[in-house]
């Protein structure tokens, strides 16, 4: 006889269908913000939603847990520095502040989602201290205590999930800009660093398409807090979690401190940014090709976050 497969084992196999885009800094004199921008599963951006109640703040990361839900964690606010994190429903509501975990508080961080329904923070710097520590999410959104660092201690970096279930974090800013990578595997361990491939850059976003890959795109390769070298390079991540040499930029606006997430179950999208401040999007097909500048939706800010839900 032959097997019985459960209905829902291929939307199980398949990425979440819809995304959001949150938090960061309006361009001037707006200051910081805690609106968000919702993703539909045909990659289309809404209009800013209101803040469900979160600080406003910039520099934060964001990614997806529980196979559907998504939370947005840590972050600069217009003083100091904060591990406060914001819970994102199934539906795309951000809920209140929940306490910041007993960890470190910093800035500049990235997230990715791993073991098929858990998330993990890493990496940021405050002050002028850089960390490579890590904060695992569970499956039901509660974010632990620090683990500690593996790899270069950097800001700035990106990170996505790939293979299905595994994450990688690349490229950064530990005082000059970085291209190594390190892998994480289905149970939340962080390696060292593998030797780059690609322009060592900063500030620059990732997120995973295709269902199994990932790619990392934009930043700058210059000095993290200015405009030079910004850049619309990409490198596309195998479902192995092999980084690729750089790919040409597409005809796109080079940018830098955006945001991406999944959306659609196989394809994604870069959002928002500075160079100097833009709403602008590049869609990602489910081949990994990025699509020319799509007109922006909502205000115009960078330093955000974004993840997939639903």
């Amino acid at each position: 006889m032959f097997p019985i497969i459960p209905a829902n084992s291929v939307a199980e196999e398949a990425g979440n269908d819809e995304g959001i885009f949150g938090f960061g800094e309006l361009t001037p004199p707006g200051g910081d913000t805690a609106t968000t921008n919702l993703v539909s599963n045909t990659g289309v951006v809404s209009s800013d939603v209101a803040s469900g109640g979160g600080t406003a703040r910039r520099y934060l990361a964001a990614c997806e847990y529980g196979e559907d839900k998504g939370i947005f964690g840590f972050g600069h606010p217009p003083t100091g520095v904060t591990a406060i994190t914001n819970l994102v429903s199934n539906a795309g509501v951000v809920a209140s502040d929940q306490a910041a975990v007993t960890g470190t508080a910093r800035y500049g961080p990235a997230a990715c989602g791993y073991g098929d329904d858990k998330g993990i923070f890493g990496f940021g710097i405050y002050s002028s201290t850089q960390y490579s520590m890590t904060n695992l999410v569970s499956n039901t959104g509660v974010v632990a205590t620090d683990t500690a660092g593996v790899g270069t201690a950097r800001s700035l970096p990106a990170a996505t999930q790939y293979g299905g279930d595994k994450g990688i974090f690349g490229f950064g800013s530990d005082g000059s800009v970085c291209d190594i990578t390190n892998l994480v595997s289905n149970a939340g361990v962080v390696a060292s660093d593998v030797t780059g491939v690609g322009t060592a850059r900063t500030g620059l976003a990732a997120c995973s398409y295709g269902e199994d890959k990932g790619i990392f795109g934009f930043g700058t390769t210059g000095v993290p807090s200015t405009n030079s070298g910004t850049t619309a390079i990409t490198n596309l991540v195998s479902n192995a979690g092999v980084v690729a040499s750089d790919q040409a930029a597409v005809t796109g606006t080079g940018r830098r401190r955006l945001a991406a997430c999944e959306y659609g179950g196989d394809k994604g999208i870069f959002g928002f940014g500075r160079h100097p401040y833009y709403s602008m999007t590049n869609l990602v097909s489910n081949t990994g090709v990025v699509s020319t500048d799509v007109a922006g939706v909502g205000s115009a800010k960078y330093g955000v976050a974004a993840c997939s839900f639903s």
